[in-house]
C-alpha cells in the first residue's frame, strides 16, 4: 500500500532502537500522548534496517540518516521534530590497535551500513583509503577486538566504551565535520513519504513534538522503554546517549538544523556521492 493509497490514517511508522529514538518515542509508543484520529504501524530497527527498507517503500514516516534522506529527496521531507544532530555527536573511526591509519586499500573497514551518514563522513574524509565491509553497529568493536578488520566506525553507545575494549581512535569524524564546516553534524532524522495528504503530516509531527516534550519532563519514565531496545543496559550510558543527542534541535531544526543539512548535501554532491540528479533536501513546514 503506498502511501497515496492510505485511507484509514494508518501511519507505517519505522524508527530506531537507539536511546535517543526510544526516548523521543517513548510516549508515542506507549499511549501517553493523543494519536489524534491516527494509527500508528510501528517497526523498531537497525539505523541501516531503516534505510533499507525507506528505499524499498515500506514506511510513510521513518527515521533515517540522513545520507539516505539526501538521497531519497525526491520522495521524502524532513520533518522538523526527531533529528539528531549537534556537536561532538560524530561516529568514531577507531583500529583494532592505537597508533594504526587507514592508507593502504588491503587493509579492511567495517561500517554500519552503506546508506548510514557514517559511511558518508569516511567517505567524504578517507575516500579510497581502504576496503569497506559492512555489518550491524554492535558488531563492530568485537571484530575489531578479534582481529577480523582492521578499522570501525562505530556509532551509538559504542562512542562511551570503545577505550573500555583497548582500541585505538583515528579520529573523532564529527570534529572533522565541524572544523569543516562550523556546524553541528546531522546524522539523521524523520522523514515522511511527501504523497501523504498535509494534514497527515502536520498531525504526525505534532504527535512526535509533544511525545518529546512528554519524555524531556518525565526523563525517568522513558528508561523502561529504552531498555529494551538497547545494546547497552547501564541506565547512565542510556542517559548519557540521551544527553548528547537529544537536544533543542531535535525538538526543532530550525535555521541552524536546515543549514546543516544543505552543508551535508553540498558536500557529498561535490564529492560525487549523491549522483547528479538529487533535488535539494526539503524540511517540512505545517500547512496550518
Amino acid at each position: 500500500m503506498s502511501a497515496k493509497q492510505n485511507h484509514n490514517n494508518v501511519i507505517r511508522l519505522g524508527i530506531s532502537t537507539c536511546p535517543n529514538d526510544t526516548f523521543t518515542f517513548h510516549a508515542l509508543l506507549n499511549r501517553l500522548v493523543d494519536w489524534d484520529g491516527l494509527e500508528f504501524q510501528i517497526d523498531l530497527l537497525d539505523i541501516q534496517q531503516l534505510n533499507q527498507r525507506l528505499f524499498e517503500g515500506s514506511f510513510d514516516v521513518a527515521k533515517t540518516s540522513f545520507h539516505t534522506a539526501l538521497s531519497l529527496s525526491d520522495r521524502f521531507c524532513v520533518l522538523p521534530s526527531g533529528s539528531a544532530l549537534g556537536f561532538g555527536v560524530g561516529p568514531l573511526l577507531l583500529a583494532k590497535q592505537p597508533g594504526l591509519r587507514p592508507t593502504d586499500n588491503s587493509q579492511l573497514t567495517l561500517c554500519p551500513g552503506e546508506h548510514t551518514t557514517a559511511k558518508l563522513l569516511f567517505d567524504l574524509f578517507h575516500p579510497k583509503s581502504t576496503e569497506i565491509e559492512h555489518c550491524v553497529f554492535s558488531d563492530i568493536m568485537p571484530r575489531l577486538k578479534a582481529d577480523e578488520a582492521d578499522f570501525g566506525v562505530c556509532i551509538h553507545e559504542g562512542r562511551f566504551t570503545w577505550q573500555d575494549e583497548g582500541l585505538g581512535l583515528v579520529e573523532d569524524l564529527g570534529t572533522r565535520w565541524e572544523e569543516l564546516t562550523k556546524c553541528p553534524l546531522p546524522l539523521g532524522g524523520l522523514v515522511a513519504d511527501q504523497t501523504l495528504p498535509p494534514d497527515v503530516i502536520d498531525r504526525v509531527q505534532a504527535i512526535i513534538h509533544e511525545s518529546l516534550q512528554y519524555s524531556l519532563a518525565n526523563r525517568a519514565s522513558a528508561l523502561p522503554t529504552m531498555r529494551q531496545y538497547a545494546q547497552e543496559f547501564h541506565d547512565d550510558i542510556l542517559m548519557q546517549h540521551v544527553e548528547l543527542y537529544v537536544n533543542e534541535w531535535t525538538l526543532d531544526l530550525g535555521d541552524v538544523g536546515r543549514n546543516a543539512l544543505s552543508k551535508l548535501s553540498q558536500l557529498a554532491q561535490e564529492r560525487g556521492l549523491l549522483g547528479s540528479s538529487k533535488q535539494p533536501i526539503s524540511v517540512w513546514r505545517s500547512a496550518q
